[in-house]
């Protein structure tokens, strides 16, 4: 990479963040009743409804991505036995799945529930219509640990769209643990106190599904947030988000990832993913009590 190709990369991300900053002091407005959002923990209908957080818009925001040219080198990459997938919200609303089909999604994610009240107004239309499309597809959940705890926020999941089947259609409900939205970044836990949390939920959504959760983090905020902790290699699925051309390291516990989120936009609805195996394994993901 030639030095006037680093310099123009460096250039384009920091005025993308200097921009995001600028958007962050003008457009998120503090909560009117007072309460300061990184110490309100009973406000869930404030903070979860006020806005619908993605799978990565906070990544995104305090990572930055890499350049377009590094994302399409991602998205054209011929690596031996991948599948192509997506994830959306209710930023996509009702989506063409004939469409997302046809760009070579296989597989969706769809953001059911943030917090304990938030619910996605799109999910019914996002996650039977990809079903219906042929599509093997999950739910998410967006987590605000300072909000409730891990078991009050699986019970909502479960209850709301994150279920499991054994039907070769359903993919393990996903659990998205990213930047605090609402002010510290690890939502003012220590990092035991997380580490309890996403244990607490992860433990909830097994005894209530039979499946372990998939875990969506990147290495950088679960090595602040948890202390890099290594306890849930064996048993959770990693999805990670990285913006580039390669996957890069992994959080600590893991050997290898299930799914790679490596691109904010492009052919397919919402973020775009790639399976970490051929189809088959995808289908014994959606097949396979653990």
């Amino acid at each position: 990479m030639n030095v006037n190709f680093r310099l123009s990369r460096m250039v384009r991300r920091n005025a993308w963040m200097a921009g995001a900053v600028l958007l962050l002091g003008v457009g998120c407005a503090a909560p009117t009743d007072g309460q300061d959002p990184e110490t309100n923990t009973q406000n869930d209908d404030l903070k979860a409804g006020s806005a619908d957080h993605t799978a990565g818009s906070q990544i995104r925001l305090h990572e930055g991505t890499d350049a377009p040219e590094m994302m399409a080198e991602a998205e054209t990459d011929a690596v031996a036995a991948t599948v192509l997938g997506c994830d959306v919200s209710g930023h996509q609303g009702n989506v063409n799945w004939a469409a997302a089909w046809n760009a070579g999604a296989r597989f969706c994610y769809v953001k059911a529930t943030e917090g304990t009240s938030y619910r996605n107004p799109n999910f019914a239309q996002q996650y039977n219509g990809s079903y219906n499309q042929g599509m093997i597809r999950g739910a998410y959940h967006f987590a605000l640990p300072n909000n409730s705890s891990g078991t009050a926020q699986a019970d909502f999941f479960v209850d709301h769209g994150g279920g499991w089947s054994g039907d070769g259609k359903t993919l393990p409900p996903a659990l998205d643990m990213e930047y605090n939205p609402y002010g510290a970044t690890c939502y003012g836990l220590s990092a035991s106190s997380m580490v309890q949390w996403v244990r607490d939920f992860s433990n909830r959504v097994h005894a209530r599904t039979r499946k372990y959760p998939m875990i969506y983090t990147s290495t950088s905020w679960w090595s602040q947030c948890t202390g890099n902790n290594g306890g849930f290699g064996g048993t959770n699925p990693l999805w990670i988000p990285r913006y580039g051309s390669s996957v890069g390291t992994l959080p600590a516990g893991w050997g290898y990832h299930t799914i790679w989120q490596y691109a904010d936009s492009g052919s397919m609805p919402g973020d775009q993913n790639r399976f970490n195996g051929a189809y088959d394994r995808l289908q014994a993901l959606a097949t396979n009590p653990d």
